[in-house]
Order: structure tokens, then sequence, then C-alpha cells
């Protein structure tokens, strides 16, 4: 017999060999029915995986991450199964579930490819294969028995990926007639899958190299329900409305240039003064925090990154050194802040009373994206960092982690950001080769980032794997106003980097000693969050913050004249106005304006120029009556001053 643990902490004895189906049966038939996963000692398992020792476990069902991750792994393998059987030949990639559904990378071959329009075809074959309830298999393999099997379906793909695996046992799953390269986990049987709806095909080089083949990479989505799919494709619908790109474009917040170059954003007026005001929004938090504000260049000698170790982990994704030939000096242009930080705090000596030093820069950072990976601000190859460095002794550490967290909160609830989550990114717990630093500095690190987090009472999620080479992180996860969840500040502990720069501080004993270092950047990038904020309002900023506050609407042309002298008054109040001059009826200059998203559309006509007057229409909610001039610019002053209070406060 085994004990098992529930999270509840009760315990069951189950006979040896029992699966994660077999434990939701014994405790209901129906919660059999909706249990598509399980974790065994914090691990997602098969349901049908047999547990041979004591354990703890979980059941999960679809409102579960964990159980979303593999019903969206099995449905990667239905597609491909599918693929195969229309498509006989094709040779298999990669199929990982991602954030929402999953993908496949396949090659039909040159003389098949397939498009948007046969993607129908393969959903209902897919439909067809997940009605025969077929069960997902595991079976362990030898290395040399893998290679065999794939070598004989004639799959170079998989056979690449099977080389590069450590000799030993090997997983492979099948369901139906196919067969994969696997880890897992699965679900029990493919009877689950009823609402399937592929989304798109685009292209993915084999391994992300430019260099090797360009396979079809097919993307979808699956549910348990269909309900649940015409909810997800609403989502999408509404997703596609507030696009950044879109919506940037339509109020003329940045644009693109392909002289310029690929993922080089160009911010118009109005964007750039979008982003003077969110960074003025911070710098005034940081001023508050005892931060500094330091500039430094956009370029650094290839050694300083060698130095810090970033040219070994990302100098494939740097652009690549520019060589002086009368100095004999190599560039780079500059991938991150981190190491000119570090030769700011060696500039000088510092005694242990001088520390915390806070360093911040809102610093423009280049890095290679391919260009298949380029996402308008989402996803670019040059991007401005709001980035500070805390040096701190030992004994600093925690309070200074909890006062970036503070900062975090206070900027995430003046923007609305309230659903969130944060992730607490560790090490791989077995491979250590991706890190740099001794255990003994990690485990402090860690540590005290899970207490920093613990004090806070935030909500976490454990992510072993996910920390920066040089340290572990905390990530704050945010879900916007349609539930898409997006990274946004981060914050990590870092023991290397001051030794790899050789930093130091005088402590109270007159000895020599290494200061820890705090990497912060509460909106991560201003490109990046910028994208979230206008997916998260749909572009209808808060009144303080949005480019244009007021819009004036003369109703002919006769009224201009007053329109300008209503602006002249606006703009001493520092109301940001615009004038609408076109020969248009009033009625498409409101409808026009509407969509343009500025907060009050302001009509003036013979009434309002008689008696000094505007008549008010708020965006979105319609007609808010007659003001007077100065009536109206004290009501917006107030309006503004209200919301800058409550981002001002510093709890």
């Amino acid at each position: 017999m085994i004990h098992i643990t529930f999270p509840d902490q009760s315990v069951r004895e189950y006979e040896e060999g029992v699966t994660g189906l077999d434990i939701a049966k014994s405790l209901s038939n129906s919660l059999a029915r909706e249990v598509l996963a399980i974790s065994v000692n914090n691990e997602i398992w098969d349901l049908t995986r047999p547990i041979r020792e004591d354990a703890e476990i979980r059941l999960h069902k679809w409102s579960d991450d964990e159980a979303k991750h593999a019903f969206w792994h099995s449905s990667a393998h239905l597609m491909a199964e599918a693929i195969e059987a229309l498509y006989p030949g094709t040779k298999f990639g990669i199929g990982p579930a991602i954030e929402n559904g999953f993908y496949y990378d396949v090659d039909t071959g040159d003389d098949v490819i397939i498009t948007d329009a046969d993607l129908p075809k393969i959903e209902k074959k897919m439909k067809a294969l997940s009605a025969l309830k077929n069960r997902y298999q595991r079976a362990h393999v030898s290395k040399q028995h893998a290679l065999e099997y794939f070598n004989n379906k004639g799959d170079e793909y998989k056979l690449e990926l099977i080389r590069d695996l450590e000799d030993g046992t090997i997983s492979l799953y099948s369901h139906g007639n196919f067969t994969d390269l696997c880890r897992g986990p699965h679900l029990a049987d493919t009877s689950p899958i009823k609402a399937i709806k592929l989304l798109s095909v685009a292209g993915a080089y084999w391994r992300g190299d430019e260099k090797r083949k360009q396979l079809t990479r097919i993307y979808g989505i699956t549910f348990p329900k269909q309900s649940l799919l015409d909810e997800y494709l609403e989502k999408l619908e509404l997703a596609k409305e507030r696009d950044h790109r879109k919506i940037g474009k339509e109020l003329e917040l940045f644009t693109f240039s392909q002289r310029v170059g690929q993922g080089l954003p160009l911010w118009l007026p109005k964007g750039a003064q979008l982003r003077e005001r969110l960074e003025n929004f911070l710098k005034k938090i940081q001023r508050q925090y005892g931060y500094e504000q330091v500039i430094t260049p956009h370029i650094g000698q290839k050694e300083l990154y060698v130095t810090s170790g970033h040219y070994e982990k990302y100098g494939k994704d740097s652009f690549q050194p520019i060589s002086t030939p009368q100095e004999g000096e190599e560039f780079l242009l500059k991938p991150m802040n981190c190491p000119h930080h570090c030769e700011i705090y060696r500039a000088k000596p510092h005694s242990y009373r001088d520390l915390p030093v806070r360093l911040a820069e809102f610093g423009t950072v280049y890095r290679y994206e391919q260009s298949g990976e380029l996402h308008g601000l989402t996803r670019v190859r040059g991007f401005t960092q709001d980035d500070a460095h805390i040096f701190c002794r030992p004994d600093q550490l925690k309070e200074e982690f909890i006062k970036v967290i503070d900062i975090i909160h206070h900027i995430f609830n003046a923007l609305d950001f309230n659903d969130y989550v944060t992730q607490i990114s560790l090490r791989d717990r077995e491979d250590h080769t991706k890190y740099i630093g001794s255990d003994e500095n990690w485990e402090k690190a860690e540590q005290a980032i899970i207490e920093a987090a613990d004090e806070k009472g935030l909500e976490t999620v454990i992510e072993y794997g996910e920390a920066a080479f040089y340290g572990p992180k905390l990530d704050f996860m945010v879900r916007d106003a349609i539930g898409r969840k997006w990274q946004l500040g981060t914050i990590q502990v870092d023991y290397n980097l001051p030794e790899r720069f050789d930093l130091e501080y005088i402590g109270a004993d007159n000895q020599k000693h290494r200061p820890i270092m705090i990497h912060r950047a509460p909106f991560g990038s201003m490109e990046r969050f910028v994208a979230v904020l206008i997916e998260h309002t749909g572009g209808k900023f808060p009144l303080w913050l949005t480019p244009d506050q007021v819009i004036i609407l003369p109703i002919s042309e006769k009224y201009h004249e007053y329109a300008e002298k209503v602006s002249k008054f606006l703009n001493n109040y520092d109301i940001r106005t615009l004038i609408d001059e076109r020969s248009e009826k009033i009625g498409k200059k409101i409808r026009d304006n509407e969509l343009k998203r500025i907060p009050y559309l302001l009509i003036v006509g013979e009434k309002e120029a008689e008696s000094s007057t505007v008549s008010v229409r708020r965006q979105g909610e319609g007609d808010k009556g007659v003001m007077e001039l100065k009536e109206f610019a004290e009501f917006i002053s107030q309006e503004v001053d209200s919301q800058l209070a409550t981002i001002d406060t510093i709890e």
C-alpha cells in the first residue's frame, strides 16, 4: 500500500500503481469526469501514469493552468495525427502547449503547402479522431530504439532532437496511429477535446535559425465545451479591436519605417508626450524613494559584456561588435544597462554608510530579435528600460526588495492593473550549468525573494528554470481588461555581477565587503508597457495621461475664431486642446472624434459664442450640459488634480 496526501492534508491508502484517474474515481464519478491532469509531488503527470510510492497529489480541473497545459499539449498531438493522416509523409518539428492553445511546426514537403484555407479540413479530421477516445500511452524506450523508429519514418527533425538528448531512456507517446517524441504530460484519452479551432498558419525556421529550413507553424486552441470556445473567440475579436498596433496608428502614437529598420519604433509627437508623462510619473516616485538619475552611452566595449557574462549568454542575440580599425577596439550596441551602472558604482569608493546606492536610468538598449518574432511594440529590437540598480548591504536586502514591490504596487494601482499574480523565478533544480555564481549565493538570493513576497502577502507561483542567468527574480504577471496575461514589472537579486566587477564597500569593521545588487524595472520597457496599457484601456487613457484631453468642434467655419479663443483660454490652464476645423456636419465631427477616444468634446456655435460657454460631451457618455469657460476649465483641472493626487500618494 502507498499513502496519498491531498491538498487539505488528508491521507488515504491506495494500492501501489494507482493512477490519478483511479484516485479521482475513488472520490466521485463526477470528479473523475472533470479531472484532466494530476500533480504528483508538484510535477504534472499523466492521469494514467502509475504512482508507486507515497506522494502528495493535486487533481486539476479545467480552471487550473496545469490542466490547460495537459489539454493543449494533447491537442497538439491530436492535430499532428490529423495532419499525418491527411498529408502522408509529413515530418514534425516541435508542438508545445503555449499560454493560449498550442502549435505544431510541420514540413509537408515542397509539393504540399498548408494554408489558412486548409484549416477547416484539419479541424474536421481532429474532431473525428477525438471521438475515437484513443488513449494517450506513454512508453520508455532506449535512445537507439527511438533513433531507429524515427529513422524508419524518415523524420530528420525528430532524429536531430533525439541525438541532442543524453543517453538513457526516452519517452514516446502514442495514440491512435500517431507516435511522438515527448516528455508529456497528456490527457487520459482524446475524448475531452470537443471544441476545436485552428487559428492561423505562419512560417517558423527550424530551431529558430534563419539558415535552416522554414517550417509551417499551425496555431490552434481547443476546449472541453463549445461555450468556452465561443467565449474565447469573442475575446479574440475584442483583442483585435484593442490591438495596440491598430489603436497606436489611429491615435498617431508611433510608427515603423523599413528605411529605419524592422523592430525600431518611431515615436510620433503624441506618443512621445504619452511616454514623457509616464517617465515623469515614475521619476517622481523614484525621487521619493531616494533614487538618483544617471545616463549611460548607447554602446560599450565588448570586454564590458564579457566581464559581466552577458556576452557569453546573450552574445548571439546582440548586435555584433563594431570594430574601430585605427584603435583596435570592439564595441557593441548596448544590450543592457547593468554593466554600465556597475562601472558608475566603481567610480568612487563607498562606505557602509553610503549604502544603499540607487541608480536609475531610462536607458535604451538593443537586442537582435528575428524578424519573424517582431510584433508591434511588444517585441522590438530597440527599447527603453525603466531600469534601476540598487547596491546594498546584506542586512538591507529584504527592506530594499520590499520597497521595490511597493513602487510596482503604486504604479499598478495608478493605472488600474489590479489583477495580477507574482511569479518567483528560480534556478532549474537539476541543471545549474545555465547560471553563474555559487550555490550559496543563489540559495541566499532565492530565500530573500521568497521571504519578501511572503511578508507582502503576494499571491505567488514558483517556476523553476525561469531565473535570469545571474540571479532569481520576481515577475509580475498582469491580466488586462479582457483577461490576457502579460509579464510587466520585474525585480532580480544578484550576487554575481558585484563579484565579476569587483564591487566593494568598506564596512563598519573597516574591512572590504561585497554589496548585493538588485535589478528592477517596474514598467519592464516603455515600449511593451505602452503596448499593454493601450490594449488594457482600449486607448482610453486616464485624463492626466492622455495626449489630447479636449477637442473643440465648431458647428461651422463662422465659429472657428471663437474655437481659437476657447483653445487659448484652456491652454492657460494647461489643458491639452485640439480644434476640428473640417467642413463637416457636427454629427459627423462628433462620431469621428468619439472614435479618436478624446475624453471631452466641446461643441461651439452661435449660442456658445454669445454667452462665452461650451456645450460639453464626455466620450462614451454623451451630453454633459453647457458650462462657462472658467467653469469647464476648473472642472477639467479638478478631475486631473484628483487623479494625480491619487497616484502621487505613496502608501
